[in-house]
């Protein structure tokens, strides 16, 4: 068994190991409230979570990976990065019979999750693109889309114990931030977004955990 597992208490396994399907885990996410970070700005690991009884996306995609991860699958990544104006959204990626899908923790009508229907990740990324903008203005920001970051390789380095941490895992944001990004449209192209309508721009207000 991986050192991934063996981090786990028996209570923490047995909660994972009910979370046995993509549906299962978006379900059990659903249930958590957003994490408002009302005390300061977190980076829990997956054994916060489940104690702390919340989570924001970052935070949830790494329980829906580790989830993935008890059931034979790979705990992988997906960074969404965005302008400045914006913040990055993370989700945890699945694959059944070749098409990808996406676990995603958001307290917003949008950005929730996929169907393994994308043939590739540039296909899942994308299509975030047109729920991905600013309310106030319309503007869609959207940017890049981090390659498949696999959780594996870090567990074991220095601040990056997201599975068992009890200290945040800022060093793991770092690491996913500063991954190889891909473009989602050339420079040139800017010019030619049409901003979010009015009736968008409204159901962009919907949230799912009031403050």
């Amino acid at each position: 068994m991986h050192n991934l597992v063996k981090k786990l208490t028996a209570t923490e396994l047995s909660t994972l190991k009910k979370l046995s399907s993509p549906k299962k885990i978006q379900d059990f996410l659903d249930t958590l409230p957003i994490n408002h970070e009302k005390s300061g700005e977190t980076y829990m690991s997956v054994r916060r979570v489940l104690r702390e009884k919340k989570a924001h996306c970052f935070e949830g995609a790494l329980l829906a990976a580790l989830a993935l991860y008890v059931h034979g699958e790979l705990p992988l990544l997906l960074d969404l990065s965005t302008t400045s104006k914006d913040i990055d959204h993370v989700v945890a990626i699945y694959k059944k019979n070749g098409y990808w899908g996406a676990i995603s923790k958001t307290n917003h009508y949008c950005l929730r999750f996929r169907d393994p229907i994308y043939k590739t990740i540039r296909e899942l990324a994308v299509s975030y693109f047109h729920e991905y903008f600013l309310n106030k203005t319309g503007e869609k920001t959207l940017r890049s889309y981090s390659k498949i970051f696999d959780l594996r390789k870090y567990v074991n380095k220095k601040g990056m114990d997201w599975v068992s941490s009890e200290e945040d895992v800022t060093a793991l944001v770092d690491a996913l931030e500063d991954s190889p990004h891909l473009p989602i449209f050339p420079k040139e192209n800017l010019k030619f977004l049409r901003k979010a309508d009015k009736t968008e721009r409204k159901a962009g207000l919907i949230v799912e955990w009031k403050k």
